[in-house]
């Protein structure tokens, strides 16, 4: 799975635990697929679990049933969206569906951008007697959250729309997520530390300086090596981008293991 240029053991899957000891931090892919869904891979989608929370990070089309896979929906302690581009949270009114009919939930937290916010209220037409049960708080850059033993911080990354790169620490690891983002914004603006970092890497090297508002894999590679991110998972790739080259790519210009996202897949931090 990892590719690095100092090691290609196993054990650089995850870090080292003691025996018996809890995972402490988890992430499930639940779709990774850039700017549109792939033949057999949603939008993008995760799930980070703890011991103490399960949080949705982005929903976009299609992740509700590899959700559905991966945990009870009784389970869901809460939901961040990153921005208001439909590919990372347009799966919420579907959600929003279930909660009402299928699998009834009340006051679940919803966290976005304002934009975010304005665009998921505008299509929902609720019910003569149903509440919504999505519980809507608006957050930015500035913003921190703790949901359950999870404490979650965010930084303004460098796309047209206000987007919002997440990092996540619980039980002693952290885990950093960049969203959408262009090559003028890196990882050091979530603080050092980072054991984990996901990057967008939409595209490859040869397209490069066209105002792409993503990241290519060598850029997003940077974008963690000047963070001193320990490992680097590439995502957001656009449909036809190949992965093999990409790793190549990121694995030239970072120093820890390197890997691609793909739906399904099961991250320790």
């Amino acid at each position: 799975m990892w590719s690095s240029r100092r090691s290609a053991r196993p054990s650089a899957l995850a870090p080292p635990r003691i025996e018996g000891s809890p995972v402490s931090l988890t992430l499930t892919v639940l779709g990774c697929s850039g700017s549109y869904a792939a033949p057999g891979n949603p939008c993008t989608g995760y799930l980070v679990r703890s011991e103490g929370a399960a949080v949705v990070l982005d929903c976009g089309p299609g992740t509700l049933g590899p959700l559905q896979e991966a945990i009870d929906l009784n389970e869901v302690t809460a939901i961040v969206t990153t921005h208001c581009h439909p590919d990372h949270w347009l799966e919420l009114p579907v959600i929003r569906n279930v909660f009402i009919w299928f699998v009834p939930r009340s006051n679940v937290p919803v966290y976005g951008t304002a934009e975010t916010r304005a665009m998921d209220q505008a299509i929902t037409v609720m019910r003569s007697g149903k509440t919504d049960p999505l519980a809507w708080t608006v957050i930015d850059p500035a913003s921190e959250l703790t949901v359950g033993d999870q404490r979650w911080s965010f930084a303004l990354t460098d796309h047209p729309v206000e987007t919002l790169a997440a990092r996540v620490d619980a039980g002693g690891r952290s885990l950093a997520f960049s969203s959408d983002t262009g090559p003028g914004w890196d990882f050091r603006t979530l603080g050092e530390g980072i054991h984990v970092a996901v990057c967008d890497a939409s595209h490859g090297c040869e397209r490069e300086g066209e105002g792409i508002p993503h990241m290519s894999a060598r850029e997003a590679a940077r974008a963690a090596s000047v963070a001193g991110a320990d490992r680097l998972l590439l995502t957001h790739l656009a449909p036809g981008c190949d992965p093999d080259a990409q790793l190549a790519e990121a694995s030239e210009a970072f120093d820890g293991d390197v890997a691609v996202a793909r739906p399904g897949l099961v991250l320790t931090v």
